[in-house]
């Protein structure tokens, strides 16, 4: 009988599901049904958060490749944080585009490797914000765009791809974050909608330029 594997992200839910649930076996009848509720209804947010992250990611990696997009189909957020996402990506790929030159994206494989060494060293200092949050989304983008010019296109499987391990490392490192300073539409678009909020790309340009010139060393 063939099997189906679990994505990573839905492993990651059932493993904490399960450790609740032995947890919950331990405690009399009437507090494990409430430690199952209490589990079962957080495991049902997280898959909700965790699916929106993931629109915006395929929203975005479409604006970036140029795919026509429904106007009344994408949301304020995804239209804010492709202005300002894609303005953060355009300023990166001018200033580095020797480093960007000189490595390739075979793969999405290659992509994904590349993608999480730069996060990692990125967040090593586990300083959280909206910023940091934006330079995840424009990495995506110039990881698609590579792949782009060493593929003849790009599959609907690859784009897929790319969009879930953003939004699977953005869920995982600052889905909570994100929770507690006002969520996308309260938080994100507050503070970038306004143009004043776009001041804020003088620092992260000077972020993410530092961060993608790690990538000196796949080259």
């Amino acid at each position: 009988m063939m099997q189906t594997e679990i994505p990573p992200a839905s492993r990651y839910h059932v493993s904490h599901l399960c450790q609740a649930l032995n947890i919950c076996f331990s405690w009399p009848p009437g507090l494990q049904a409430n430690l199952l509720q209490t589990a079962l209804h957080q495991r049902k947010m997280n898959d909700c958060e965790f699916g929106y992250i993931h629109m915006l990611a395929q929203d975005y990696l479409q604006h970036v490749l140029q795919v026509p997009q429904q106007g009344s189909s994408t949301s304020k957020t995804s239209r804010v944080l492709q202005n300002v996402a894609f303005s953060v990506q355009r300023e990166v790929e001018n200033n580095l585009k020797p480093y960007l030159d000189n490595f390739d994206v075979v793969s999405v494989d290659t992509a994904r490797t590349i993608f999480n060494q730069v996060m990692e060293k990125e967040f090593e200092d586990g300083i959280m914000n909206w910023g940091r949050i934006v330079t995840i989304f424009a990495f995506g983008g110039v990881l698609i765009k590579k792949l782009l010019r060493e593929r003849i296109a790009p599959t609907v499987d690859s784009e897929e791809e790319i969009s879930y391990f953003v939004a699977e490392f953005i869920m995982n490192n600052a889905g909570e974050w994100i929770r507690q300073n006002g969520g996308w539409e309260n938080g994100f678009v507050k503070k970038f909608e306004p143009k004043s909020g776009w001041l804020t790309f003088l620092g992260i340009t000077g972020q993410i330029c530092e961060m993608l010139s790690l990538l000196k060393q796949y080259y």
